[in-house]
């Protein structure tokens, strides 16, 4: 196990099983990276802290998304709009 800053310690996977609850402890404080041959491949990280970070990318997307809508709805008039009807009559789904 290498702590590589404060807020990371490198583990390889040979190491998490025999040392799980050394590193379990180090998880509380810092971000766990582990490695297979030197490359890092996952990240430990406390229950609360990834539910925060998920929060927080959910809430980014939402945010993107809906500033691209707006960008599009005012780049869009309303003659690009197709009816229900004109939609149906289209795909040939309206009984005539």
């Amino acid at each position: 196990m290498l702590i590589i800053k404060e807020a990371a310690t490198l583990v390889g996977f040979s190491e998490l099983r025999t040392k799980a609850k050394q590193i379990l402890r180090a998880m509380g404080k810092t971000t766990v990276i582990l490695e297979r041959r030197r490359k890092p491949v996952a990240v430990m990280l406390p229950v609360e802290k990834f539910r925060k970070m998920e929060s927080l990318l959910d809430w980014v997307e939402d945010q993107a998304l809906g500033l691209l809508a707006k960008k599009r709805e005012k780049g869009t008039s309303r003659k690009n709009y197709l009816s229900l009807e004109q939609l149906k009559r289209r795909l040939h789904l309206a009984r005539e």
